[in-house]
């Protein structure tokens, strides 16, 4: 059983990462918080020794990004570069590109182009994880798009970034594909689902919405996952409020920082 460490996912806080001052402050308040490791998604322009210079005064650990599939097919190397200097293994993709999205003969495709991606990458000791959001779970043929890509990707080339709202929100069971994508993840997405009287299902901080943590985390330690990641795309307060709200839940759980 894999001990699971909680970084913040910086997409959360993206308003306020438009500038190398912003990220400065925005990575001081994330680690006074109590994370010891972010995400990096989302920001603004920073040079890449800046943000490890700021980082490593901080103390805060880099765990995994989100980047371009562009720039993985165009500017691996200069990637690699970067997620070296970070000590970084992760490289994630948030999403796969629209077009891609509306097809089986797509999703073969994109899992083909992305394990041929990550083979590159293993070369350099590092990682490709792909993150999930709802469309993943239309059915073609018979199969969700999701379980297209576990099927024709390499699974020693590609990992996954299961996101637990989005699994849901796509009619998925987060247990079970955490426990599908065993071996194949060491970093996922924890984000929450709660319902509203006038908006119906909304994100919400971790423990505030309804899906079922115990068994989540559970599973998650039992699978080998290394990093779960907090993020809220939308927040209905300061985002960093509801990372630390986040936070302080997993911390009651057991969840180490």
């Amino acid at each position: 059983m894999t001990e699971m460490r909680t970084a913040a996912q910086l997409y959360t806080v993206r308003e306020y990462t438009d500038t190398p001052e912003e990220i400065a402050e925005t990575l001081k308040k994330v680690r006074d918080m109590g994370y010891k490791a972010v995400q990096v998604s989302g920001f603004g322009p920073i040079e890449p020794e800046s943000l490890k210079e700021l980082t490593a005064d901080l103390g805060l650990e880099i765990c995994a990004t989100h980047v371009s599939y562009d720039r993985l097919k165009n500017d691996l190397d200069s990637l690699v570069k970067e997620h070296k200097m970070w000590d970084c293994k992760y490289v994630g993709i948030g999403a796969m590109p629209g077009k891609f999205q509306g097809s089986k003969e797509g999703f073969v495709k994109f899992a083909r182009e992305a394990s041929e991606i990550g083979k590159e990458l293993q070369k350099q000791d590092l990682q490709l994880i792909y993150h999930n959001h709802n469309f993943e779970f239309v059915k073609f043929d018979g199969s969700t798009g999701l379980e297209i890509l576990f099927r024709e990707s390499d699974p020693e080339a590609l990992d996954f970034e299961l996101d637990t709202y989005w699994v849901q929100a796509g009619g998925g069971d987060p247990i079970h594909w955490i426990n599908k994508a065993a071996g194949r993840m060491k970093v996922v997405h924890f984000k929450d689902m709660g319902m509203d009287l006038e908006e119906g299902q909304i994100m919400t901080e971790i423990g505030e919405g309804n899906l079922n943590w115990s068994g989540i985390i559970e599973a998650c330690e039992q699978t080998g996952v290394k990093w779960c990641a907090v993020e809220q795309d939308v927040c209905r307060r300061s985002p960093f409020e509801s990372l630390k709200i986040s936070l302080d839940f997993l911390k009651k759980q057991g969840v180490s920082v």
